[in-house]
């Protein structure tokens, strides 16, 4: 197949798009992104980028680096890591607290809003904020093979100034014991954690060890064993778009993690690895676009797990 010309095709498809959704305004930083942006990268086991539309442009990842301190924290803990949060989908909004109340303080998953400040609070250690940020952007350089990638401190901060619903999300789990750092400190790395400003292309690349087993087969370096991968990526599956999961997999068949500044990170098992962004979302907090383009794209390719 001519993946450059699919990628092109795609791009120009929601180029003609009129609704793209609305910005997460509730980030002020975030209020101030252009919607009228789209790119699309998809990158391959040989190595091999193809990239359309503002596939260059950086934008904050949000909820996608769950899945690189979700990683992290598998191989500090191992499967320890399942005493601090669960493995079932949600069906709720990202920020929900309800189930917090009815599960003793325990998150859900490790994508929705609680589970990963409770990752965070885990992969610490009695560690420092700023040792657990080092921690975190030299294994996302390592995945990426790109030092130049660096938290956007403007959209940290925006967070943290309005933190409120994710302060009563710690809070409450500290009240249950499940948090064992401060959480202002937890909440510090979680916020600078979503700021992670990537590149379509440098977010596909990211993927790249979760398509093959946990090995950049490119660069040959492997990252984690193949069970962890496949598991990472059955949570992707399952839990990758808050209460829009179910959706996502209907239409797109494929593990996926998304994130409120519009990127979406999709892997293709033994295929590749897909970056979408767009920054205008639908009204469960993914992409509207992207959830478009991923769909566009696994018709095109018949890349879709349930495909034969």
């Amino acid at each position: 197949m001519n993946m450059q010309r699919i990628l092109d095709d795609i791009a120009a498809e929601m180029a003609a798009e009129i609704d793209r959704g609305k910005v997460a305004d509730y980030i002020p930083q975030l209020a101030h992104v252009n919607p009228n942006q789209f790119g699309i990268a998809v990158a391959t086991p040989d190595g091999q980028v193809y990239a359309a539309g503002d596939a260059d442009t950086l934008f904050s990842i949000q909820s996608i680096s769950k899945v690189f301190t979700l990683t992290i924290a598998l191989g500090k803990l191992g499967d320890a890591l399942w005493t601090h949060v669960g493995r079932e989908p949600s069906g709720d909004p990202f920020n929900s607290i309800m189930i917090l109340e009815s599960e003793s303080g325990r998150p859900r998953n490790p994508f929705i809003n609680a589970g990963a400040i409770a990752v965070v609070d885990a992969i610490m250690m009695g560690h420092e904020p700023k040792e657990i940020l080092a921690e975190i952007l030299r294994f996302v350089h390592f995945i990426a093979d790109d030092d130049s990638i660096r938290f956007d401190h403007k959209v940290a901060a925006s967070e943290m100034a309005h933190k409120d619903r994710n302060a009563a999300l710690a809070h409450f789990m500290k009240a249950f014991g499940r948090l064992e750092h401060d959480v202002d400190k937890v909440l510090g790395t979680y916020f600078h954690q979503c700021s992670i400003a990537m590149t379509c292309q440098q977010l596909a690349h990211a993927g790249l060890f979760l398509v093959s087993n946990g090995m950049n087969e490119h660069t040959g370096v492997r990252v984690i064993n193949a069970e962890r991968a496949r598991r990472i990526n059955s949570l992707m599956m399952m839990c990758g778009h808050y209460d829009g999961s179910g959706e996502f997999a209907y239409l797109v068949g494929l593990p996926g993690k998304s994130g409120v500044g519009g990127g979406i990170l999709t892997i293709a098992p033994g295929k590749g690895a897909i970056a979408v962004w767009s920054p205008g979302l639908d009204h469960v907090g993914n992409s509207k676009l992207g959830l478009k383009a991923l769909q566009r794209l696994v018709e095109k390719t018949g890349w879709s797990v349930f495909s034969t």
